[in-house]
């Protein structure tokens, strides 16, 4: 029993080291955006016991002003707005985790292959590069989003399709660097193959660049999913902040009644909230992830 507390004891003490670490490296506007991002995540997951009344029906009377178990009032159909914006955030962050991941993870193996590799391939994927980044990115992805349908899933993979350009070329000018280091030269001079040269030592290298990255391509998937669902061009069947936005704005004459404050209000200072977030704590994990920035 001693012994294999004894072995697990350095492993959390190490853990508990880099946590400490991570979180001391960020100035404050870094730890305040990290815990409003984790307040928000927590909302999603814990939706169904932080919230009162189902968020796909009425549950009271029609536009009604927060109070008598609403927190956030009803709209005009009677559904709760709070229950709206808990189960509204789970869309919202999951299209922002699978486009981030997807894109980040899938354009720094691009772009570790096309800068190690060099050649046609290298060629082709900076040109396919270049092509997407020259497109307007809305209107594209409007376009997309109409014609494969209101589908999660096809948000995602249109954002993916537009999303994972910058990382790829980001990797690719730092694979192009560590490429030439002596013990990347010499390894391969000993026999070592290239998928082995880039798993083992490249990926690793660039790895906090690319999670910057995803911080980035996060707040933009949120933007992105709420705009298609503030068009009409989001999942029905999932609620999202962008839904409810546009659900409100539907309504006759919404400025020139006390609705909006509990009705249209929310959605957007939560959406507003946490893609200033996300953009705050990206800026404050650039230094972080690279040095050169540190010094300068």
């Amino acid at each position: 029993m001693s012994s294999g507390t004894e072995g697990l004891a350095p492993g959390r003490s190490l853990l508990h080291i880099k946590l400490l670490v991570f979180w001391q490296g960020l100035g404050t506007l870094g730890r305040a955006s990290l815990l409003i991002i984790v307040l928000f995540c927590s909302m999603a997951v814990f939706a169904p016991w932080v919230t009162l009344h189902p968020a796909d029906r009425g549950s009271g009377p029609a536009l009604a002003g927060p109070g008598g178990g609403h927190i956030l009032g009803t709209d005009d159909l009677g559904v709760d707005i709070w229950s709206m914006l808990a189960f509204g955030a789970r869309t919202s962050l999951i299209v922002a985790l699978a486009a981030a991941c997807l894109a980040g993870l899938g354009g720094s193996i691009v772009g570790t292959a096309a800068g190690y590799q060099g050649g046609w391939w290298d060629t082709a994927v900076m040109r396919a590069a270049d092509v997407l980044i020259i497109l307007p990115e809305l209107p594209v992805v409007i376009v997309f989003a109409a014609f494969l349908g209101p589908s999660l899933g096809n948000i995602i993979l249109v954002l993916v399709g537009f999303s994972w350009t910058r990382p790829a070329r980001i990797v690719r000018a730092q694979v192009l660097r560590l490429k030439e280091e002596p013990y990347i030269r010499m390894a391969g001079l000993y026999g070592a193959s290239p998928l082995y040269l880039m798993v083992r030592h490249l990926l690793p290298e660039v790895l906090p660049i690319v999670l910057v990255q995803m911080v980035q391509l996060a707040g933009r998937a949120v933007v992105v999913e709420a705009s298609l669902a503030f068009l009409g061009l989001g999942d029905p069947t999932n609620r999202s902040w962008g839904m409810m936005i546009n659900q409100a704005l539907d309504f006759p004459g919404i400025h020139f009644t006390p609705y909006w404050q509990w009705w249209l209000l929310p959605p957007a200072l939560a959406l507003a909230i946490l893609v200033t977030a996300l953009a705050f704590l990206a800026r404050e994990l650039e230094p972080m992830a690279d040095p050169r920035m540190r010094r300068s």
